[in-house]
């Protein structure tokens, strides 16, 4: 297993170097001039000239993506062009906690939700209980999470209007702070954020647990006389599990791009407000380094899946 990992680990080195590669050329080649951006219409060449050597933008691009890669390492992204002088790892600072308060929160409950719906409506295949969990899984997997957005708000104003207890429609609170005043600027962007994810993990886990229970191991431990239980928990369930956690990293990367969508809606001052904030005034080191570091969380994620698939199955062991 540790050969596996650490094969895997290597592998996933390589593709966060073809990441920052892909972004930083993108970068370098996009159009316009962040130097006269930020200087306006009134400049000389001697200001041009020197702000473009503090930002290194004077050097070849292959000395500038070496320059990248080398401040990457300690996690400086180099300067902000909009914000002149500040660090960009200062201004993710404020924004990449709430993300990632989020994004976790929204991912727990998606598992700890969908995949026990999908198993007990697997068990109740065909019935009145599967047929009722079904449809309500797909009428929440059929709408995108900006009109679940949109219409949760509009609840919520409604509530407000008619019961007076003014529960707040945006903004997100203190991070990793739960007072009763925090959580109810929270709770309603994390539900309506892990709903389509419920969604997903609910049918996924339907899927193939129905797949298992038609095994012949399962109906074989059927025959010998085991009680139900233990043939749903000791045989099928781990089973079913592993396509389950292969889809983990996959799924972080749902909620990479449907955090965009979540924080704007509820004007959450996370990582989506930074990086569209920084593409309108083209400010590429801050692009940059949210795109480096939604792509390593990707990829983290992936190689989480992997750990979990070698617990979950230990024929990967052999692998």
């Amino acid at each position: 297993m540790i050969q596996f990992l650490i094969k895997r680990f290597i592998g996933l080195i390589f593709v966060v170097i073809g990441v920052t590669f892909i972004t930083f050329i993108m970068g370098y080649f996009a159009p316009g001039d962040p130097i006269a951006f930020m200087l306006g219409q009134h400049f000389t060449t001697a200001q041009y000239d020197n702000l473009r050597h503090i930002y290194g933008l004077d050097l070849p691009w292959y000395q500038q993506y070496f320059n990248f890669l080398k401040n990457l390492v300690n996690l400086n992204f180099g300067l902000s062009y909009e914000i002149k002088g500040r660090a960009v790892i200062d201004i993710l600072r404020d924004g990449v906690p709430i993300s990632l308060e989020l994004g976790l929160w929204a991912l727990f409950l998606q598992v700890i939700i969908g995949v026990p719906v999908g198993i007990f409506s697997a068990l109740k295949a065909n019935t009145w209980i599967d047929t009722t969990n079904q449809g309500i899984v797909l009428f929440m997997y059929a709408i995108p999470s900006f009109v679940l957005a949109v219409f949760a708000q509009v609840i919520i104003i409604a509530l407000d209007q008619g019961t007076g207890i003014n529960w707040p429609v945006s903004q997100w609170g203190t991070p990793w702070q739960y007072s009763w005043s925090d959580i109810q600027f929270k709770l309603v962007p994390i539900l309506v954020y892990a709903a389509i994810g419920i969604a997903y993990f609910a049918r996924l886990s339907r899927t193939t647990m129905l797949e298992v229970l038609r095994q012949d191991y399962v109906r074989t431990a059927r025959a010998k006389g085991m009680r139900e239980r233990v043939v749903i928990y000791r045989h099928a369930l781990r089973n079913a599990m592993i396509p389950l956690v292969t889809v983990i990293g996959v799924s972080v990367g749902f909620l990479v791009t449907g955090a965009f969508f979540i924080e704007q809606i509820f004007n959450i001052p996370g990582i989506a407000d930074i990086t569209i904030a920084s593409i309108s005034s083209r400010d590429y080191p801050v692009i940059q380094a949210t795109t480096v570091m939604l792509a390593i969380a990707v990829v983290l994620a992936n190689l989480v899946s992997d750990i979990l698939y070698t617990i979950v199955d230990p024929r990967i062991k052999l692998a």
